[in-house]
């Protein structure tokens, strides 16, 4: 304003207060905004892919089951920081050099219908791993007539190796043999992860088992882990309740 003022001033030689530009603004309607980030995704088809995820969510049957699938980690086990309700005369502080104690990663499927997820502990992040979550998913999901898998597009997910193993398990003599669904792959579009349901579940999981931990190992943190999900399964299947199904990118606290 003040600067509007000296301009003001300097253009027609008449002198103007700050205040006075400042009602100027306000009576145009005028005001100070910040700008606010907004996701989006470069995918070109990305209307077209939500459109069919959203479609195939809308008209699912009780035979069908859909699951949100990513990793969480690599994960260093070492102090974390983060928000903590502590006297008013208590300094937190987090050495900035740690030693980590190893690290892990959870890969994890959640079924949107019932809530409930599915996980298991990795060494790294590659085809083999979305392969087991397939295996596992096929086994426990066998009464089901098909189940979709969604996930984002890292090379992984999308890999020809995997599509060979979707076709595998989706020929006819296959199904008939294991008495096992048919699998659809759903794939977000491309740099749409915060469409990716399960990632509301891994926030609540941070927040609850990671932030403000100290755990001396891997399967410390890994007990931690597993309390958490097997009390988040057994409170949806107590009070079951549908997730993502009317916002994608829905965040769980």
């Amino acid at each position: 304003m003040k600067t509007l003022s000296a301009a003001y001033e300097k253009v027609y030689g008449t002198p103007i207060s700050r205040s006075m530009v400042s009602a100027y603004f306000i009576a145009m309607g005028y005001k100070f905004k910040k700008a606010r980030k907004v996701l989006t995704s470069p995918d070109p088809e990305f209307r077209m892919k939500l459109a069919k995820i959203t479609k195939i969510l809308s008209n699912l049957n009780p035979r069908e089951k859909f699951f949100s699938i990513d990793e969480f980690g690599p994960c260093a086990i070492k102090i974390k920081g983060g928000r903590a309700f502590v006297p008013g005369d208590v300094d937190r502080t987090i050495p900035q050099r740690q030693k980590s104690k190893g690290s892990l990663i959870c890969t994890a499927a959640l079924e949107l219908s019932s809530n409930q997820v599915t996980h298991f502990y990795s060494k790294t992040k590659n085809t083999n791993e979305m392969i087991r979550m397939l295996d596992v998913l096929l086994e426990k999901y066998t009464a089901e007539d098909r189940i979709f898998l969604s996930w984002d597009a890292a090379s992984w997910h999308v890999s020809k190796q995997l599509n060979v193993k979707v076709n595998q398990v989706n020929d006819d003599a296959y199904r008939q043999k294991h008495k096992t669904p048919l699998v659809q792959l759903t794939p977000l579009p491309v740099g749409s992860q915060f469409l990716n349901v399960i990632e509301s579940v891994f926030s609540g999981m941070a927040k609850a088992v990671i932030h403000n931990s100290n755990y001396q190992s891997v399967d410390e943190c890994k007990q931690a882990i597993e309390r958490y999900l097997l009390e988040r399964n057994e409170a949806y299947t107590k009070k079951p309740q549908a997730s993502g199904q009317e916002d994608l990118g829905k965040r769980e606290g």
